[in-house]
């Protein structure tokens, strides 16, 4: 499927020459497994090696580039001191300072009474010069590929430099020519090299400002990834549009008593959110919109209540969670309103075996049950319903769209609706889901308290302690969340199980334990006891983030709150202040801060207002983590960055759109190379979405 003229680009990085299985995994790690991903791995700074000097006026502390005479080498008696090679020129003498060194190089490449050409960093050591492994060494021949601005890569533990460029300046050797596929008028306008000069450009930049994300080399090749995504969408949506729906025309009695039956009043954004909802449901258009709404905003009712209308017009509706701790929260929601209307509920995940799991099948199948609520386990192969018409998919972006797709396959015509908790500002709207129609819900239930957020120092401890067992004398329940360290689950894990051990050696059998390694029968455990009461304090890793809800858990600490994103902070602190008590949330961190922990943590004091944090998170992460698109799983840009490129992609977005409508299936000239965009950036799904016309 993909282009012939790509395919040198999409070949494995063990393909190049020099990269070895040790090599690859270490590429694999920062850059990706693929050419294409090397030349996408752009350098943020550089090595100026074009100052000279002779020896004596060499200043310390900088890089330089010397031609020099080797004079002698000074093998160490210790192989654990130094092995110094003296060089000198007419001016003075500079030492050579080489640890672990390995004899025989060095007299092959440093031959006494040789003249060579060194780089590296300038140092003093008593009342000499010396250069301590020199990033290099060359012949006089070399001078002026040794004289120049060198570009510097993003690393690894492992891979240096030397390696990375050598990798890279291979992928660069493989990149063809590609026909234009920018607008003729935008090129000219904005006086952008084509690609291909471009991407080179990007990876030899000359001075600070090359390295610069407005530089014109980046700019271009941000743009080009903007409009990539803006036609990928494009396509989807458009052809999820052509898709034939169905009309759901409800009576409103399971609406109405539903609502009757609802122990507060809607607020205002609900009843919008639904009204848009209910006109999507109507429309022989099938139906994919997202609800956003902040923490604790009422997504959950919105979508129980837009279910009722589709069983009211003789459909089941089906309700997919991420995990199966969050499947169980909208089931304790849900089951009890619906079954006061008469509306049978089910719910499905991995665990259910046997006999049971038929039985929930056979309901399935034969239309009895109306509502079903469970993970993954929904869409997988001989799950059968009667007559599946509306799907409710609640973090998107915990499920891949292919999985959408496939649950949306289980009926004809089902309209779809996504739900996050995740706030997501609005350049990364149009970036992550420009399919779909948008509701938000902007307001947080009628009688909702401020939580009461404070930073303290971890030092400060044992007070905490001590003030989590007072709140717990006046009937308080208490989340304690343990950080990740390292990335690695088992550092995770041994974290809140330490503190586990110690807040059950202070308030003994109050104290319960849920982490990501449990299974699933034992997290349901620990959560229902923390529910019901029989613990008080439950230590947690971050598997409680997303839709846990306990509406008297009144205090939220979080351990080590500095290695934690601003979205991801959010989210937990939105665990509590779900009922009409005061709540209160610790934010806990250790020195030394980093200026953006620092701003973090002042934005958390400052606002409970997702959208202000996730615009916020933005401007302090950048490009490559948006929203802490490491924890939610949203593709990351690998060379546009939505805080210096939002005007590209508004250019992006009115481009692809008015290109689509003149050339629909892209068939022209440059919508071939429009085409050949979407394959170099992996929008394979959305060509093989266009119509053959």
């Amino acid at each position: 499927m993909r282009p012939e003229i790509l395919f040198s680009l999409f070949k494995p990085i063990t393909s190049l020459k020099g990269v070895g299985p040790r090599i690859t995994t270490l590429i694999e790690k920062i850059a990706g497994s693929q050419i294409v991903d090397l030349c996408w791995h752009l350098p943020f700074a550089l090595n100026d090696r074009r100052y000279a000097p002779n020896i004596a006026d060499a200043q310390p502390g900088v890089i330089a580039t010397l031609t020099v005479t080797v004079l002698a080498h000074k093998k160490p008696a210790n192989r654990r001191m130094p092995y110094k090679v003296t060089c000198g020129d007419d001016n003075g003498k500079i030492d050579l300072v080489f640890f672990n060194a390995h004899e025989d190089y060095l007299q092959k490449n440093l031959p006494v009474n040789e003249i060579r050409v060194i780089s590296g960093k300038l140092e003093t050591f008593g009342n000499g010069l010396q250069m301590t492994h020199p990033d290099h060494i060359g012949t006089l021949a070399e001078i002026d590929q040794l004289k120049a601005v060198e570009a510097v890569y993003p690393l690894t533990a492992g891979l240096n430099l030397k390696t990375i460029t050598k990798a890279v300046n291979g992928a660069l050797d493989q990149v063809p020519d590609l026909t234009e596929w920018i607008d003729p008028s935008l090129m000219a306008r904005e006086k952008w090299l084509e690609w291909k000069p471009a991407l080179i450009t990007a990876h030899n930049p000359k001075s600070e400002e090359d390295l610069a994300h407005n530089s014109d080399a980046r700019t271009r090749l941000a743009y080009d990834e903007l409009l990539a995504n803006q036609l990928a969408l494009a396509i989807m949506r458009r052809e999820m549009k052509n898709i034939k729906g169905r009309a759901y025309l409800g009576n409103g009695h399971l609406y109405k008593s539903i609502s009757l039956h609802l122990p507060f009043q809607l607020t205002n954004a609900q009843t919008i959110a639904l009204a848009e909802i209910s006109a999507d449901m109507r429309s022989e258009t099938r139906m994919l919109r997202l609800l956003q709404g902040d923490v604790g905003s009422g997504k959950t009712v919105v979508a129980l209540l837009a279910m009722a209308t589709a069983i009211e017009a003789g459909c089941q509706t089906v309700l997919m969670a991420p995990t199966e701790v969050l499947a169980r929260q909208h089931l304790a929601t849900i089951a009890p309103l619906a079954e006061k209307v008469g509306i049978e509920v089910v719910a499905l995940t991995g665990r259910d075996k046997g006999k049971p799991r038929q039985l929930i099948l056979d309901k399935l199948a034969s239309g009895e049950a109306k509502i079903a609520i469970g993970t993954h386990a929904l869409f997988q192969n001989g799950i059968s319903f009667n007559n599946l018409g509306f799907a409710v998919i609640d973090e998107q972006h915990r499920f891949g769209v292919h999985q959408r797709l496939q649950l949306a396959a289980k009926g004809t015509g089902v309209d779809v609706l996504v739900m996050t908790a995740t706030p997501i500002p609005r350049t990364l709207m149009l970036t992550a889901y420009g399919d779909m129609d948008v509701s938000r819900l902007m307001e947080k239930p009628i009688g909702r308290k401020p939580i009461d957020t404070r930073v303290l120092n971890i030092q400060r401890m044992d007070d905490v302690v001590q003030g989590i067992g007072r709140s717990l004398q006046q009937g308080a329940k208490v989340f304690w969340v343990c950080p990740l360290v390292e990335e690695s689950e088992k550092f995770d894990l041994a974290a809140a199980e330490d503190r586990h051990v110690h807040l059950s050696q202070v308030f003994g059998s109050q104290v319960g334990l849920i982490h990501g390694r449990m299974k699933a029968a034992e997290k349901d455990a620990a959560m229902v006891a923390f529910i019901n009461g029989d613990v008080k304090v439950l230590v947690a890793t971050t598997v409680i983030e997303v839709g846990v809800d306990v509406p008297d858990a009144t205090v939220m600490v979080i351990e080590h709150a500095e290695r934690f994103g601003l979205a991801q902070l959010h989210q937990l602190r939105g665990r509590i202040g779900r009922g009409d008590a005061e709540s209160n949330c610790l934010l806990l961190y250790a020195q030394p801060l980093s200026e953006t922990a620092k701003a973090r943590l002042k934005i958390m004091r400052e606002t409970e207002d997702g959208f202000v944090i996730a615009e916020e998170d933005l401007k302090l992460r950048g490009a490559g983590e948006l929203l802490g698109t490491r924890q939610s799983g949203i593709a990351e840009f690998r060379m546009a960055d939505l805080t210096s490129h939002s005007e590209l992609l508004a250019i992006a977005r009115d481009d692809a759109a008015l290109f689509l409508q003149r050339d629909p299936h892209l068939e022209s000239e440059r919508g071939q190379a429009i085409r050949t965009l979407l394959y170099l950036f992996n929008c394979d799904s959305a060509v093989l979405n266009l119509r053959s016309g």
